[in-house]
C-alpha cells in the first residue's frame, strides 16, 4: 500500500489542520493573519504564509536546537521577536512529520507559559460582552 503522505513539502492546510487538532487549540486572527491560540495565548501563526512560511512561538533554547537541526527548514524571525523564540518554519521544506513536532513543541511551550502564569493551560478566558476579559 502506498502512503498519501508527502515524503517532503507541506501546505498552510497541513499547518491549520495539524495546529487545530492540539488539544484545546482555536484559530483566531492577529493583525489580518491566521492564528493558533491555547489558553487564550499565541503559540503559532500563518502571518508570513505568502513567504512560504508558518510561524512558530518557541523559546530561546528550542529555537535553537530546531535551526542548528534543520537550517534549511527552520529560520529564526528578523529582529526582537527572533531574539525572544520566534521561528519560521519553510512549509515546502518541512515534511508532515517535522511540522507535527514543531507545532507540538510550540504548543507546549505556551501550555507551560500559561500554567507558570496562574493561567488556565489549555482554557481560553472568558470575555466580557466588549472584548474585555474578566479579572
Amino acid at each position: 500500500m502506498v502512503s498519501r503522505r508527502k515524503a517532503t513539502g507541506t501546505s498552510p492546510d497541513d499547518f491549520k489542520r495539524i495546529a487545530l487538532s492540539l488539544e484545546g487549540v482555536e484559530e483566531g486572527s492577529h493583525m489580518g493573519a491566521v492564528d493558533f491560540r491555547v489558553g487564550g495565548r499565541i503559540f503559532a501563526t500563518l502571518a508570513h504564509v505568502a513567504k512560504g512560511y508558518g510561524n512558530l512561538l518557541l523559546g530561546p533554547e528550542e529555537q535553537s536546537a530546531f535551526v542548528h537541526e534543520s537550517p534549511d527548514v527552520f529560520v529564526p524571525v528578523a529582529g526582537g521577536w527572533g531574539r525572544m523564540g520566534a521561528t519560521h518554519i519553510v512549509l515546502a521544506m518541512a515534511n508532515e512529520d517535522v511540522l507535527r513536532g514543531a507545532l507540538q513543541t510550540a504548543w507546549r511551550f505556551r501550555v507551560e507559559a500559561n500554567a507558570k502564569h496562574g493561567k488556565h493551560p489549555t482554557r481560553t478566558p472568558k470575555r466580557r460582552p466588549h472584548g474585555r476579559l474578566y479579572r
